[in-house]
């Protein structure tokens, strides 16, 4: 008897010690929690921006072009972040010029060009902390360094031209090469629609660099508003054909300016 009444009494206790650790513990959660957010609302009010992942879009304007991009942050340390980033771009020759031809007033042609060229770019930066915010509503500067995949897309310039007594389009890298350059000369030519080309599509691969510095004025700490301007070097495997009478280039160097928003978890 004596046992069973020990035995009773050591339970009870047991569950009064486990009844007084779950308040404790519960407790002990919602105070590391508040702390958190202490900390997080603290380090907005004095600028620092603080996140684990943040998604960024953007447009920029390249020396010789246009472009649009898409960019994955996750962040290491307050200091150090991995950017993973595609974009698309278009790139003009800078000898690229709009005509419209005289004899039956067509759409408008770029004298001697044969190919659009398009870049599309898979890469990762490496993104470093230069300087913080010192107030909510100041500006952090950073900068970023990486580079990775391009793939430039060609896509072949077609111009409408009088074939046997019809109009039809044709492009310079075919047995129409002679109509092509000929239409020009007795200027006859009309300029190209948005749906011709695609089908002779080709790829040519390369490699990119990018370092980059950007400033991100934003006033929360959740928004992501910022410019970046900065330059890139591409070097592909093949020559790129642009424009016809002019040296084709393997390596191209530009500088650009970009407008970027998003957000921060």
């Amino acid at each position: 008897m004596k046992k069973i009444l020990v035995l009773v009494l050591a339970l009870s206790c047991a569950a009064g010690v486990v009844a007084q650790d779950k308040p404790n513990s519960k407790k002990a959660k919602k105070e590391e929690k508040r702390k958190r957010i202490d900390a997080l609302v603290k380090q907005e009010e004095e600028g620092v921006i603080a996140y684990k992942r943040q998604t960024v879009y953007g447009l920029k304007l390249i020396s010789d072009g246009y472009g649009f991009f898409a960019e994955v942050g996750r962040a290491k340390s307050v200091k150090k972040s991995m950017l993973y980033q595609f974009e698309i771009s278009e790139r003009k020759h800078q000898k690229e010029e709009k005509t419209t031809s005289l004899a039956n007033f067509s759409a408008p042609y770029i004298y001697g060009k044969i190919n659009y060229f398009y870049p599309v770019k898979l890469g990762v930066q490496q993104q470093y902390l230069f300087g913080n915010k010192s107030n909510k509503n100041g500006v952090t500067v950073t900068g970023n360094i990486g580079g990775g995949l391009s793939l430039g897309l060609l896509r072949p310039y077609m111009i409408e031209v009088d074939k046997n007594g019809a109009r039809t389009y044709v492009r310079y890298d075919s047995p129409d090469s002679s109509y092509f350059i000929g239409a020009y000369h007795d200027n006859t030519a009309s300029g190209p629609g948005l749906g011709t080309g695609w089908k002779y599509l080709s790829v040519t691969p390369g490699l990119y660099v990018k370092p980059a510095v950007r400033f991100d004025y934003g006033k929360l700490n959740e928004l992501v508003s910022a410019i970046e301007v900065g330059v890139s070097a591409e070097y592909y495997s093949k020559k790129i054909p642009q424009m016809l009478y002019n040296k084709e280039k393997q390596f191209f160097f530009s500088a650009y300016f970009a407008l970027m928003f998003g957000r921060r978890k």
